[in-house]
């Protein structure tokens, strides 16, 4: 995008958030750093020019690592169901490629459609909202929101530079992503000149395991099984051994299964399969070649998207049917895999 419809886009949103007096802002499902730093960056920032903010956590329980981040005391343990939108003006959607991300619980009414200024990054965005900000070369959403708190002269305070560091460093992978830019570089060094603590962020967000997080991670790694040659790694998860291990979904969200089977030489598209409720299973899609193997297409036929170097899904199939599914739709967007 560039910089002119940027600065075009920044205004119309600011034109939204001047007319509002109440705005609704929401985590999307199996939140992330980029997820609630975007969330809390704008949080801070709206209370800052008079605006009256709910922050809610969307469909799933945040992880403790999310929790170390500033402000997010003030998260509100709802779905996006369970909020009257009559009571907002304005709903500031994040990280979200579509209203099914926002939640997989319901639909979104158009009433609230209508109120919807769409800010993110992933590829498979349509700009579903009434106001959009959609930049899909842009590696995380907190960098765009830097961009845009930039066009409107807003103050970056310590703790919204924070949130925002976290949600970079999170989906660059630790700046290690092919999307990762100069300009990314150039905002990670502004934002800690305003936190210089910054380091403490990171070891908060990546130092707060619990043991069912470890249990996960071992059971995880005991099940893969490779397909297609051995060119397809997965780790299928069922939920009878969550529920042996005390294991809740929350534990499977930060633990990266699909990229640790992706780190391995000759293993091209590494898959985490989580069944995390009955009929429910969960989908984390990594690759080593993103313009070879784009797993955001693997993702959109499975009904949802991402990023072609990582892309994540929810199939509502116990896991054996979720796993032969997932199969299925690999073989048949990339024959030249062969059978699996």
């Amino acid at each position: 995008m560039k910089n002119e419809e940027f600065k075009e886009i920044a205004l119309k949103i600011k034109a939204e958030i001047d007319r509002a007096q109440t705005i609704l802002l929401c985590c999307h499902p199996s939140a992330d750093p980029d997820s609630v730093g975007s969330v809390l960056a704008l949080m801070h920032y709206l209370e800052s020019v008079g605006k009256k903010v709910m922050a809610i956590r969307g469909d799933d329980e945040l992880s403790k690592g999310l929790l170390t981040l500033p402000g997010s005391e003030k998260i509100i343990n709802k779905n996006f169901l369970e909020i009257d939108v009559s009571d907002y003006d304005l709903f500031i959607a994040t990280d979200s490629s579509s209203s099914d991300q926002v939640t997989k619980r319901g639909e979104m009414t158009q009433e609230m459609r209508n109120k919807t200024t769409v800010i993110d990054h992933h590829k498979t965005d349509i700009g579903w909202g009434f106001v959009n900000c959609v930049i899909k070369d842009s590696p995380a959403t907190a960098q765009i929101i830097y961009d845009l708190f930039e066009v409107l002269g807003a103050e970056i305070t310590s703790e919204m530079a924070k949130c925002l560091f976290a949600g970079i460093y999170a989906d660059t992978g630790g700046f290690k992503y092919p999307t990762t830019s100069r300009h990314t570089f150039e905002i990670a060094g502004k934002l800690v000149q305003i936190t210089p603590d910054f380091s403490k962020v990171i070891f908060e967000y990546e130092n707060s395991y619990e043991p069912e997080n470890i249990k996960y991670l071992g059971l995880a790694l005991s099940l893969i099984e490779t397909y297609f040659n051995g060119r397809v790694a997965l780790s299928p998860v069922p939920l009878s051994e969550m529920k042996r291990l005390g294991i809740k979904a929350v534990h499977t969200f930060k633990m990266e299964i699909s990229n640790i089977l992706k780190s391995v030489i000759g293993w091209e598209i590494g898959v985490a399969l989580t069944e995390t409720e009955a009929g429910k299973t969960d989908v984390s899609l990594r690759t080593r070649d993103a313009d070879k193997w784009d797993v955001s297409k693997i993702a959109k036929a499975l009904g949802v998207g991402g990023h072609s170097a990582a892309a994540g899904a929810t199939i509502y199939k116990p896991l054996p049917e979720a796993k032969d599914l997932l199969l299925s739709t690999i073989e048949n967007l990339y024959p030249e895999l062969g059978k699996r």
